[in-house]
C-alpha cells in the first residue's frame, strides 16, 4: 500500500460556477442600489483566432448576466502595435470601464508585454501587469489570474485547508502555472512546479 495517496475526489466546477455568478450578480446590484455605479468590463479581440473569439463571448455573455456592463472592442489581425496601446490608453482613462482584459495571443506584431504592461495596474483584472505578478509574487493584494484563482477557489472549496499539502504544477506559464506556485504556497503548501 503506498501511504499518503488518496482516491480521486470529482470536483464540480459548473455548479461552483453557478454559485459564484450568483453571488457576484447579488453584490453588482448592492452596488448598483448603494451607489449607483455600475461596473464595467473591457475585452480587446485582435483577430480572429476561432478559440478566442470563443473565450471573449463568454466574457461578454459572464459580465452581462451579472448585471455589470461590456465593452468589447474587436480589431482586425493587422491592427498595429501603437493603434491597440492607443486603444488600451483609451480604456485606462474611461471612468465607466473598471477592468481591461486583452485576449491573447496577440499577432506577432504586438509585444504582449509592452500591451500588458501598458493597462492601469488597478485595471488589469487578468493580473497579467508586472506589477500585479510582482504583487502576488510577494503576498501582497493585487489582481490574480484568473484560471489560478478559480482553481485555488474550487481546491479549496473540496479540500478544505490546504496547508500542508504537496501540490504538483505541470507547466510554468505566467498565466497559469507561476500564479498556481505563488497561490499555493500562499496556502502553506509545498510546491513543485514542473517543465511541460
Amino acid at each position: 500500500m503506498t501511504v499518503g495517496i488518496q482516491p480521486s475526489k470529482l470536483i464540480d466546477g459548473k455548479a461552483a460556477a453557478n454559485t459564484l455568478t450568483t453571488e457576484i450578480a447579488a453584490d453588482v446590484a448592492a452596488l448598483r442600489s448603494a451607489t449607483g455605479k455600475v461596473p464595467g468590463l473591457a475585452v480587446i479581440l485582435v483577430g480572429e483566432d476561432p478559440a478566442s473569439a470563443v473565450y471573449v463571448a463568454s466574457k461578454h455573455r459572464q459580465t452581462l448576466a451579472v448585471g455589470m456592463a461590456s465593452f468589447e472592442r474587436k480589431l482586425p489581425a493587422d491592427t498595429n502595435q501603437d493603434d491597440l496601446l492607443s486603444i488600451v490608453n483609451e480604456l485606462n482613462q474611461d471612468p465607466s470601464v473598471h477592468g481591461i482584459l486583452v485576449q491573447l495571443p496577440l499577432p506577432s506584431q504586438i509585444d504582449p508585454n509592452m500591451v500588458l504592461n501598458a493597462i492601469d495596474p488597478t485595471k488589469d483584472v487578468d493580473g497579467f501587469h508586472i506589477q500585479n505578478a510582482g504583487r502576488l509574487a510577494t503576498g501582497q493584494e493585487g489582481f490574480v489570474p484568473c484560471t489560478p484563482r478559480g482553481s485555488l477557489l474550487l481546491l479549496k472549496q473540496r479540500l478544505g485547508d490546504l496547508a500542508g499539502l504537496h501540490a504538483i504544477i505541470v507547466g510554468r506559464s505566467n498565466i497559469v502555472g507561476k500564479p498556481m506556485a505563488q497561490l499555493l504556497l500562499a496556502e502553506n503548501c509545498t510546491v513543485t512546479v514542473a517543465h511541460s
